[in-house]
């Protein structure tokens, strides 16, 4: 028999009772709940259970150090690029700079770079008189035409009733011309008497458009007291747009009755000419030198941007410095009025039929992709900026621009391009680069979308039966007037999307 068992019961009690105390006082020992000590119950997989635990932690840690210091450059360029977003004007050195981080390095931004502006728009020196009208000198448009029957009745149209043959002919370059030019008696767009008398004072003017209510206006920044005083900043808006604005904002009245938001003159514009609100903004877009014949240099700005440049620098960094007298800003993806057509039609802007049939028509007659054979920057601007002054070729060049818009589609971005080949490179105009353009304003959203149900349709037939409510009544004839030639034969160039933006 075992000797302990031979032992009295209460001797072999007692050597349990200090084995116990012997394994409590271990585990006590110092407050250690891991002792170096083995505990005679724990058994091998409880062991390795825990040193796993422990393990797990240590890598755990060491991965998350790693990912934060994965991450962190990337959460510094992000942080830059936000900062970029917001450009600054520095009057000490007189140019759009980019805000500094808090290290003191200037971060590249992706979409918009300095403007080389001059330091003063106090010392800017403005040129003296026009610049001298050479190839067109006598510039008059068509004021009234034939009305138009609806079968119901007839009424006059705001761009009038053009044929393809006047249409050709107007691209014919004469010291004299007579054109199509929008504002056709009773055709709409008319001002208040109180506010044609205001613009004729207008030299210097910046202008832009709110229609359908889809913005509020947006005060300029940085803007010189000599600008305040020379220029008449105008904010052109349709009855729907006038409601909302006095709903949203204060409006002021001044003692002849304009009224007035921040720095904006409003200007209103009674019986839309068009069904499409996008068309009507073209308006005061494009055919600016109409609405404010006296002005002699314009700076067209959108309705949903906020410009923080001074206008007088603007003119000179634009206009004066290089003696040009038409600028806009080149598009941000695309060169090709074929690959805009493409982007339009993606992002359904309008019918794509249409647009397909716009695009057949120009490449029939002649309209080739951008190329760097072609003597231009691009063939596609960005439109919301347009710094202009008014001569007689500017003017011309503007209505042309327009009755394409009037006869196709109110995508002014693919007739731009267009009219440029058609003058054969009589007109000239200074395209810069697109990260300016983005340097001289804040983009601020649309109070709503905009959409209407041409700018869903994929198929001709569409417009048949009940569709044919869709067709506008007064814009957009030649998608529906039968072209002089046969385009059956035509296929357009093939276009290569470059870009997610379209």
């Amino acid at each position: 028999m075992d000797t302990e068992l031979q032992r009295p019961l209460s001797f072999r009690l007692s050597r349990r009772g200090d084995r116990n105390n012997q394994r409590s006082g271990d585990i006590d020992d110092g407050g250690e709940l891991f002792s170096s000590v083995r505990l005679p119950q724990d058994n091998p997989v409880k062991t390795v259970w825990r040193q796993g635990i422990i393990r797990l932690v240590f890598v755990a840690a060491i991965l998350w150090m790693l990912l934060i210091l994965i991450v962190l450059p990337f959460h510094v360029f992000s942080y830059q690029s936000l900062l970029s977003f917001f450009p600054a004007i520095s009057k000490k050195e007189g140019k759009v700079i980019i805000s500094k981080d808090s290290l003191g390095s200037t971060p590249k931004a992706e979409h918009r770079c300095p403007i080389p502006v001059a330091d003063d728009p106090d010392k800017i020196i403005i040129p003296e008189g026009k610049t001298p009208d050479v190839i067109v000198k006598d510039l008059t448009y068509i004021e009234e035409e034939d009305l138009v029957n609806n079968g119901s009745h007839s009424f006059p149209l705001f761009g009038g009733n053009q044929n393809w043959q006047q249409r050709e002919n107007s691209f014919k370059l004469k010291p004299s011309m007579k054109v199509h030019c929008g504002f056709l008696r009773n055709g709409g767009a008319d001002m208040n008497p109180v506010d044609i008398e205001y613009v004729k004072k207008c030299r210097f003017v910046v202008a832009s458009g709110i229609f359908d209510g889809y913005d509020v206006p947006h005060q300029p920044s940085n803007i010189s007291t000599r600008s305040k005083k020379l220029f008449c900043f105008l904010m052109v808006v349709d009855e729907v747009s006038l409601k909302f604005i006095k709903n949203n904002v204060t409006i002021r009245k001044d003692r002849d009755k304009g009224m007035w938001v921040g720095i904006w003159r409003l200007i209103p514009l009674k019986h839309p000419p068009y069904d499409e609100p996008r068309r009507n903004g073209k308006v005061p877009k494009i055919l600016t030198h109409r609405l404010f014949p006296e002005a002699q240099y314009s700076i067209w700005v959108d309705g949903k941007m906020e410009l923080i440049v001074d206008p007088l620098l603007i003119l000179e960094r634009y206009l004066w410095r290089d003696k040009h007298t038409y600028a806009i800003a080149q598009h941000k993806h695309h060169r090709s009025i074929y690959e805009e057509a493409d982007a339009n039609k993606r992002r359904k802007r309008y019918a794509r039929p249409l647009i397909d049939l716009q695009m057949m028509i120009y490449y029939y007659e002649g309209m080739e992709p951008w190329s760097l054979k072609k003597n231009t920057v691009s063939d596609v601007p960005e439109g919301a900026i347009i710094i202009r002054e008014h001569t007689a070729l500017n003017n011309l060049f503007n209505c042309l621009w327009f009755n394409e818009v009037n006869l196709f589609t109110p995508r002014d971005q693919l007739s731009f391009g267009y009219v440029v080949y058609r003058l054969r490179g009589l007109f000239k105009f200074f395209m810069f680069q697109n990260c300016e353009y983005y340097s001289l304003f804040v983009l601020h959203p649309h109070t709503r979308e905009h959409s209407s149900k041409v700018e869903w349709v994929k198929n001709l037939s569409e417009f048949k039966g009940n569709g044919s409510s869709m067709k506008e009544s007064r814009g957009g004839f030649g998608l529906w007037t039968p072209y002089p030639k046969n385009l059956d034969s035509v296929t357009l160039p093939p276009v290569v999307r470059t870009s997610k933006a379209g």
